[in-house]
């Protein structure tokens, strides 16, 4: 089993910056595949960062390409992502979400989830 808890949410202003972070228990975090998803009112849920258990390795969709980035702590079960130049359309509830295998999480299929955490983005 694995618990994941996000942190960070909030309301952001266009242009600006939040933080999120996910805190990671219950196996070993390192051995993880760990993936930022966000689903916007009416819309499925999207794979928007993906960073391998290594942390060599990243994936972004195309909406946040250059503006979100994903990082990783191994020795403190973190992942975060930090999100720079907030737009009113990355208003969601963001999810951050492991599995043993990265194709699982890049096919929208992890084996956990958090519980999300809400990001506001006014104009």
């Amino acid at each position: 089993q694995v618990q994941l808890v996000e942190r960070g949410g909030g309301l952001g202003q266009a242009g600006g910056s939040l933080r999120l972070s996910c805190a990671a228990s219950g196996r070993a975090f390192s051995t993880d595949a760990m993936g930022w998803f966000r689903q916007a009112p009416e819309k499925e849920r999207e794979l928007i960062a993906l960073i391998t258990s290594s942390g060599d390795s990243t994936y972004y969709a195309d909406s946040v390409k250059g503006r979100f980035t994903i990082s990783r702590d191994n020795a403190k079960n973190m992942v975060y992502l930090q999100m720079n130049s907030l737009k009113p359309e990355d208003t969601a509830v963001y999810y951050c979400a492991a599995d043993r295998f990265q194709t699982a999480v890049a096919a929208n299929k992890p084996e956990y989830w958090g519980q999300g955490t809400q990001v506001t983005v006014s104009s």
